[in-house]
């Protein structure tokens, strides 16, 4: 694969993963298409060797892996990440109106940078659950596909401080406008039912389904600008959701390329962006129960468990020109020259010595160059799946992950190289 047709692949799965059930859907399907055979939790498991098999929690998590040989004679090579990024989540009784404009009641989900999300075109996907017209309750996702809400600005006119001081309250200032309600004959404004908006778009996107009623959903807007490959020598990408689509798609598409001989895991989890306790986030027993399903007994597991190595993967920071100043001086990652080990001495990333060496000799195989990232020591670290995985699992784990802007934002600007040299060292891990 060459990075052109990688970028392609990249751009196209986060244009068509808006939620973390789409990504999971994505997945799935690229999986399924390679051979992979889809296990359901309910149902008893028989596991051949060479074998290759996925499996979903809560349709927006999955593990997926392919099994060789004795795993507690050799081990499992493990990539994990996550599936979810901050975003505005719809509540369940959304409809507001004032001065006739129709909105919706929205949550910040996780560390959201907020003042982007104004004057963007959004879209709105995710999850619904339903009644058909068998009065059977099924599941799907939607999508509106197009811009259908936006989040105005204050003009500078109504707050001459907005450009020193302007703050966000996240319950009035947010609520993102979806229309002007039309008037009748007595002058009157009918607020829609949210609940039959989405009961038409689901007949519409799933007319086999025969919904009857919409029961409940989870809803994430979403920035409706696709994804692009920017720069005056097209040196960026920039995107929604690089955080942490870019690590899903990247392990799946080393996976899909590992064969069928190798022990070789890729655990995407959802929920790592509010701390991950969940049944399918990395605190619940989702891989903890997997593995232990593939091992059989509590022997075969602890010997596997001491023979396998964890590669969290997820978004490193890379130093803004404008902010240098926010770095430690000696590790501050620069855009397109190599995945970043990241380090922290409080255990905010699962790294050790061992693990940080095994990942620079892989990168050293794979011609690869690869960099650190230690926050400054007088500024606050954040975290990811690496060490709640460690801590819930016993695997030895390192934290790395692709250099990136603007973290959190709605749109978020990564090297159009790293991705590419990170799929070539998570190859070789894998090999």
């Amino acid at each position: 694969m060459q990075d052109i047709e990688y970028i392609k692949g990249l751009l196209d799965f986060i244009q068509a993963s808006p939620t973390p059930f789409h990504a999971v859907e994505n997945m799935s399907e690229q999986l399924a298409a390679e051979g992979f055979e889809c296990l359901r939790e309910a149902d008893t498991w028989e596991i051949t060797k060479p074998g290759r098999y996925y499996v979903t929690r809560n349709d927006s998590s999955i593990i997926a892996f392919s099994i060789g040989s004795d795993l507690s004679k050799n081990g499992i090579r493990i990539v994990g990440a996550h599936t979810d990024s901050p975003c505005l989540k719809v509540k369940p009784n959304p409809e507001i109106v004032k001065n006739g404009y129709f909105q919706l009641g929205v949550e910040v989900y996780g560390g959201a940078l907020l003042n982007p999300w104004f004057d963007r075109d959004l879209s709105l996907a995710g999850r619904i659950h339903f009644l058909n017209n068998e009065d059977e309750m099924c599941s799907a996702l939607i999508d509106f596909e197009q811009a259908i809400a936006i989040i105005p600005s204050l003009a500078i006119h109504l707050d001459r401080e907005a450009n020193k001081n302007r703050s966000i309250n996240s319950q009035t200032d947010i609520p993102p406008v979806i229309m002007k309600l039309p008037e009748d004959k007595k002058h009157k404004q009918a607020t829609p039912e949210f609940r039959k908006v989405l009961l038409k778009l689901l007949k519409k996107q799933h007319p086999e389904l025969k919904a009857a009623r919409v029961l409940e959903y989870e809803l994430s807007f979403y920035d409706a600008q696709p994804p692009a490959v920017v720069g005056l020598h097209q040196d960026f990408i920039a995107s929604a959701r690089l955080d942490n689509l870019l690590s899903c798609y990247t392990g799946m598409l080393a996976l899909l390329k590992a064969g069928d001989q190798a022990n070789c895991l890729l655990v995407c989890n959802d929920h790592e962006e509010v701390g991950s306790m969940s049944a399918a986030g990395a605190m619940g027993p989702f891989l903890n129960s997997v593995l232990q399903r593939l091992c059989g007994t509590s022997e075969a597991l602890a010997r596997t468990v001491d023979l396998s190595m964890m590669i969290s993967a997820d978004n490193a920071h890379g130093i803004h020109p404008n902010y240098a100043d926010k770095y430690d001086d000696k590790h501050g990652p620069i855009l397109n020259q190599g995945p970043v080990i990241k380090v922290n001495a409080n255990q905010r990333y699962a790294t050790n010595s061992e693990t940080s060496a095994v990942f620079r000799h892989l990168c050293d195989e794979a011609d690869v160059p690869v960099q650190s990232f230690v926050t400054r020591s007088d500024m606050a670290c954040g975290s990811t799946i690496g060490p709640l995985t460690a801590a819930e699992v016993g695997v030895k784990t390192i934290d790395v992950g692709v250099p990136t802007f603007a973290m959190h934002s709605i749109r978020e600007l990564a090297g159009r190289w790293d991705g590419y040299y990170f799929y070539r060292a998570l190859r070789e891990y894998f090999k």
